[in-house]
């Protein structure tokens, strides 16, 4: 469509946009072949460059849209020499070049494929990502089933359609040459459209980086644009949007069928996750099937009804999918090759661009239809262009399995709007290929590219390989009494390792500094009959409370952090609050969300190889990290220096150090249910309200490098055990609080809730005025306190005067253990537990009651 003869002329399919904007290309004879020029829908740039030979706006030949791609490979490959070639990965940009540098890698032919994509797909780690400042929809995802593939120290070539600031470039050679340093990069695009100053800031930056970087394009020039354009374009666009008709659609419209292509197994649909000369050799092989089922497909049929019959078709449109644009580009130049139709290709794409029908603008007519591949960024219009119009006898649209959902065969959907515009509609469904297995090429497939460490361009980081042999999470009812759909446990079984010492032996050894407390095990506290009952009557007055209280943390998180969070709890007071935040997503959002426990010790940080886990399977910006409540912040800020240390060594997209809470009594978080320091019955047992899983365990001699921290599951005390009465009375409240969280929400989201830390501020004055002068062994609040009369040698128990009921449970362990609780007027908490400072055995009776300080 680019040249039009009007009146015996022919004419640019720029023509319009340059004479209204002033908009000049300069530069390479050949330019005016390859573009064209449209108005785009889009506040940061108002005129679009349309390829004539990319095969996404412009319906074209499958083959010269192939070629264009092939030719500028074989160039590299004649750049770089057989012997680097084989060192080097292609890596295209979504969406628009997903299809050009998957040709690009047909004519490089040696080396490993991947494009970026918009589409997170569950289970497969993010191994980068990047911005393109300019576009409508901005977020480049890098998903390698191997990591590897990125990993490697050859040279790296960036596909493009056009290079035109170099900015997109920039940012990604920025982004991954952080993460996977190298000495050379290669930048291919079609043309090369960038003014002397974005040239020598590329040079500028490769001397930066201390890489090489080089250049191929079919064509190069400039775009000269006048100063008011911007303006000049939105008003314009503003002006002929009302204007904008689509041509007539059929009296009736055309057939609906679909064809099985029988796509070959273990063939990924494209370079979302990688594609290797292998995969390239096996396709081929197909192809001449799959092309031969399309063509009879379109060959002429029974009259299916009276008013209709079929006829072989003169022109016929092979349309792909967005990102999907290899696939249906290799299966066109097929059908090209066994077929007298004129067959041409093109393909979706969620650009919105302004169609004038005028032989001197590139965007002739555009159908518009609903996103049909559950998007992650939510619903919204996707468009067609040139087809309507096209005189196209027969459409064979080629989407992959995911994007096969009623919205795609709905009556405003894709199919219907094609169907609107040609005799017959084909429908052709390419699996959307997944990665057997999660994380980094487990279960690859054979031919894949989760090769050897012999393999030319493997250069694997430690790390990486590392991360291939961390385990999967352990889960009930073989580890912990949670069902398994509950929480993964990111830690190693230790259940048959003696770790329980005494009490008073642990806090002797914890203060004369020759041991970690988390080098070992308190004995499990066995309640009393007494205790079960308090626990059982505090858990019936709060359960409402903390119902409200998940709800509004749950959905604070929802509306900030992520529509889709992993929730991580810190094993495992978190543990129980993660699983409640969970079954609120389910129950009242209708989200399944995962969830995993993970150790975190305090001095010695998170659990790195965790972390590595986490990564390898999840995004880490949907992280968000769970515990039960704030203290005066250890843990706050102990995880936020970890992930920061983590982040130094590791490199790649980092996590969000801020911890979401049920209760934030210190005012140390942002995320939290509420601030109210109040009992969390969750606080009042060990393991027996947390899946009978003890508290985490980190020994040199028991976690070495490449292990979880250890963790041990209580199988004995199953009878006492109320981890899940816990969670369904709490749950069984949810319908009940729902009005009151919704509510709560709006406030918290439009409140001021910067951390002041006074609960760190309360601490030190308090360990200053008791003269402990040691902050940790000062626990403020109901859950710390607790903890300190379960697990710690007490010494004594402060309480805001006038405390209730939130008390009971504290007043009651205190006087089993001999410890004085005193009333304190001023205190922020409704209490603090102080340790026994400088505590040695003779601090305790024969009955290990506490006695007085000396």
């Amino acid at each position: 469509m680019m040249n039009t003869r009007k009146r015996g002329e022919v004419v640019w399919s720029g023509t319009w946009v340059a004479e209204r904007l002033g908009v000049e290309l300069v530069g390479d004879e050949a330019l005016a072949g390859l573009l064209g020029l449209a108005l785009r829908r889009n506040p940061k740039r108002a005129h679009l460059l349309v390829s004539n030979v990319l095969g996404k706006h412009v319906p074209q030949s499958p083959d010269v849209v192939w070629r264009a791609g092939y030719d500028l490979g074989l160039r590299v490959r004649e750049l770089l020499g057989e012997a680097e070639t084989r060192r080097a990965v292609v890596l295209g940009y979504a969406e628009t070049a997903t299809g050009l540098g998957h040709s690009v890698a047909d004519g490089v032919g040696l080396a490993p494929y991947l494009h970026s994509t918009r589409r997170p797909v569950a289970g497969v780690a993010r191994a980068g990502g990047f911005e393109e400042s300019h576009s409508h929809a901005t977020s480049h995802l890098l998903l390698p089933e191997d990591p590897r593939l990125l990993a490697g120290d050859g040279a790296l070539v960036l596909v493009d359609d056009e290079f035109s600031t170099g900015n997109t470039v920039l940012n990604t050679i920025r982004a991954l040459h952080e993460r996977y340093p190298r000495e050379r990069y290669v930048i291919v695009a079609l043309v090369d459209m960038r003014t002397p100053d974005d040239r020598g800031r590329l040079a500028d930056f490769a001397r930066e980086i201390g890489a090489r970087v080089d250049l191929v394009a079919a064509a190069s020039g400039t775009v000269a644009l006048p100063d008011d354009v911007l303006a000049k374009g939105q008003a314009l666009v503003a002006h002929h949007e009302s204007l904008t008709t689509t041509p007539a659609p059929r009296a009736e419209p055309g057939l609906v069928t679909r064809v099985d292509l029988e796509w070959p197994a273990n063939v990924p649909d494209g370079g979302r996750h990688g594609f290797t000369p292998e995969h390239r050799a096996a396709l081929d092989a197909a192809l001449p099937g799959m092309a031969a089922r399309l063509t009879r497909a379109l060959s002429p049929a029974p009259t299916p009804t009276l008013t209709q019959s079929l006829t072989s078709p003169r022109r016929v449109l092979v349309l792909g999918f967005e990102e999907l644009m290899y696939a249906p580009l290799a299966l066109a130049r097929e059908v090209e090759k066994v077929t007298e139709a004129e067959v041409r290709y093109s393909t979706t794409t969620r650009s919105p661009v302004l169609a004038v029908d005028d032989p001197g603008y590139a965007i002739r007519t555009r159908l518009v239809f609903p996103a049909h591949d559950d998007p992650a960024d939510g619903p919204g219009e996707r468009y067609a262009y040139n087809v309507a119009g096209g005189d196209f006898d027969a459409i064979v649209a080629v989407v992959d399995s995911t994007a096969d959902t009623p919205q795609l065969h709905a009556p405003d959907g894709l199919l219907a709007r094609l169907a609107e515009h040609t005799g017959h509609v084909l429908l052709a469904v390419v699996p959307s290929y997944v990665p057997v297995g999660a994380g980094p090429h487990a279960g690859a497939p054979e031919g894949s590219y989760a090769q050897d460490e012999a393999d030319p361009y493997v250069a694997v980081p430690e790390r990486l390989l590392m991360r291939d042999s961390l385990p999967e999470p352990l889960r009930g009812p073989a580890f912990s009494s949670y069902a398994p759909d509950e929480v993964g446990w990111l830690l190693q079984d230790l259940s048959d390792v003696a770790l329980e010492a005494p009490t008073e032996e642990r806090e002797e050894a914890i203060q004369a500094g020759g041991a970690h407390y988390a080098e070992s095990l308190p004995v499990e506290y066995q309640p009393s009959a007494e205790y079960q009952a308090l626990f059982q009557s505090a858990l019936d007055v709060s359960a409402a409370r903390i119902a409200q209280a998940v709800g509004v943390v749950t959905d604070t998180v929802l509306a900030e952090r992520s529509p889709r969070p992993v929730l991580v709890s810190l094993a495992r007071a978190g543990t129980p609050v993660g699983v409640l935040m969970r079954r609120w997503a389910k129950a009242r959002r209708g989200l399944d969300l995962p969830h995993y426990a993970v150790s975190i010790v305090r001095g010695r940080g998170i659990d790195a190889n965790a972390l590595r886990w986490l990564a390898a399977h999840h995004d880490p910006a949907d992280v968000v990290f769970v515990d039960g409540w704030t203290g005066k912040g250890a843990i706050t800020r102990e995880l936020a220096e970890a992930l920061k240390a983590f982040q130094r060594e590791e490199g790649g997209p980092g996590f969000n150090p801020e911890i979401a809470v049920l209760a934030d009594p210190g005012s140390c978080v942002r995320t939290y249910g509420t601030r109210e320091d109040f009992l969390i019955p969750s606080a009042c047992l060990n393991s027996t309200v947390s899946g009978l899983i003890s508290r985490t365990v980190l020994r040199a001699d028991l976690v070495g490098p490449n292990d979880f921290h250890g963790g041990k599951f209580y199988r004995e005390l199953a009878g006492a055990d109320v981890s899940t009465h816990f969670l369904d009375t709490v749950e069984a409240r949810f319908d009940e609080v729902a009005d009151a969280v919704d509510l709560q929400v709006k406030e918290v989201l439009s409140a001021d809730r910067t951390p002041t830390w006074e609960g760190w501020a309360a601490v030190e004055r308090i360990s200053e005025e008791y003269e402990i002068h040691d902050v940790n062994l000062v626990k403020p609040g109901v859950g710390e306190t607790t903890r300190v009369l379960l697990r710690r040698v007490p010494w004594k128990i402060l309480a805001r005067a006038g405390a209730g009921a939130d008390l009971d449970h504290v007043r009651l362990l205190a006087e089993q253990r001999g410890v004085p609780v005193e009333e304190v007027a001023e205190l922020p908490y409704t209490c603090v537990g102080l340790i026994h400072p400088k505590y040695t055995r003779g601090a305790t009776g024969a009955d290990g009651k506490a006695v007085a300080a000396k």
